[in-house]
């Protein structure tokens, strides 16, 4: 098991320069960012990531969940080598 302790600006940097997210806007201390499917048109997500130093580990399942992730480990596992 990996690491699970990201900061939110560490989990928009992988989800916006290597999972295809954009960063729409920032409302607080919260992005928001946009996905939409290169080829499939009804797959379009939101998620909202806490910029926080540290992300607690619901707040993190929750935006794996958003974003689509299948397996929360695997999910971890990739931020982690992407940070």
């Amino acid at each position: 098991m990996g690491r699970r302790t990201f900061s939110g600006r560490e989990v928009v940097t992988v989800l916006v320069n290597t999972g295809g997210f954009e960063w729409r806007r920032t409302t607080g201390d919260h992005a928001q960012l946009y996905y939409e499917h290169p080829t499939n048109d009804a797959d379009r997500r939101w998620v909202t990531v806490p910029l926080h130093d540290e992300l607690r580990t619901g707040t993190l399942r929750e935006i794996a969940d958003s974003a689509g992730a299948n397996e929360f480990d695997a999910f971890c596992s990739w931020i982690d080598r992407n940070a």
